[in-house]
């Protein structure tokens, strides 16, 4: 539990704009072989509009590797809700859920669970290799209405770095600052953290991004993967909680679940 405990709320103006679960498993060449038109049916009312891709792996593998065997691709099938707010992804290694319309964790996990049960009946994965749940929040003070507050007003200065600082000559010149976190977690899991501040001076924004990636490296078995997910959802929520202030919490008007 590296991330101290706190109330669980739903914030009214959400800051997240993203969030991906993606559970990773040995290849399944049936799934590059054959169009998933059972898969489609199973989750067609929740998903019915279909995209089919084809993405390159080659550039993710060392260079002596890449040079011998070239990009290869691979077909990426894409299920996309009627709003477009919600997308499941299947290739031959992983499934992924995504949106950019979450609410509470309850809700999401509802709308994985028809992919995953199918994923399961049709394919029958062998384990999970990788599970991974992220979470992509924006912190935009204009957004908020209050672009004259500063940066410590509202997140910890833990997390802030240089925009922390009392020197407004370094302060006010700052235009982009990035860093990344490396955090072990309990049951051989880990997380990844990635802020980014920047200046879109296109569009008059002042943006703190939080990128937070819970990942579990190793084989897990089928059929465990909600528990291991549960615990990343609850580490997701404290470490959000450990690093906004009291004035940031008020802004995004917090309510219970």
């Amino acid at each position: 539990m590296p991330f101290p405990d706190s109330e669980r709320v739903i914030y009214r103006k959400n800051p997240l704009i993203k969030v991906i679960c993606q559970l990773r498993f040995p290849p399944i060449l049936k799934i590059e072989k054959e169009i998933p038109s059972e898969f489609q049916e199973q989750i067609r009312n929740e998903f019915p509009n279909f995209n089919e891709k084809r993405e390159s792996y080659g550039e993710s593998l060392p260079y002596e590797i890449r040079n011998f065997i070239g990009n290869q691709e691979t077909k990426n099938y894409e299920f996309i809700s009627e709003d477009n707010k919600w997308r499941v992804n299947l290739t031959r290694t992983f499934l992924a859920l995504s949106t950019s319309n979450y609410n509470k964790w309850d809700e999401f996990w509802k709308k994985m669970e028809n992919p995953l049960n199918t994923l399961i009946k049709i394919y029958n994965p062998s384990y999970y290799t990788r599970i991974g749940l992220r979470y992509i929040d924006e912190i935009n003070r204009k957004k908020l209405g209050n672009g004259k507050l500063e940066w410590k007003d509202l997140l910890k200065s833990w997390i802030l770095g240089l925009l922390s600082t009392n020197v407004n000559s370094i302060k006010e010149n700052i235009t982009e600052q990035k860093s990344i976190y490396r955090i072990r977690l309990k049951k051989s899991s880990n997380a990844k953290i990635i802020t980014r501040y920047y200046k879109d001076r296109k569009n008059g924004k002042d943006i703190f991004k939080i990128d937070s990636d819970f990942y579990c490296n190793q084989k897990v078995k089928i059929g465990e993967e909600k528990v291991r997910l549960d615990y990343f959802n609850k580490q997701a929520g404290r470490l959000i909680r450990w690093i906004i202030t009291e004035k940031l919490r008020e802004l995004m008007i917090p309510q219970k679940p």
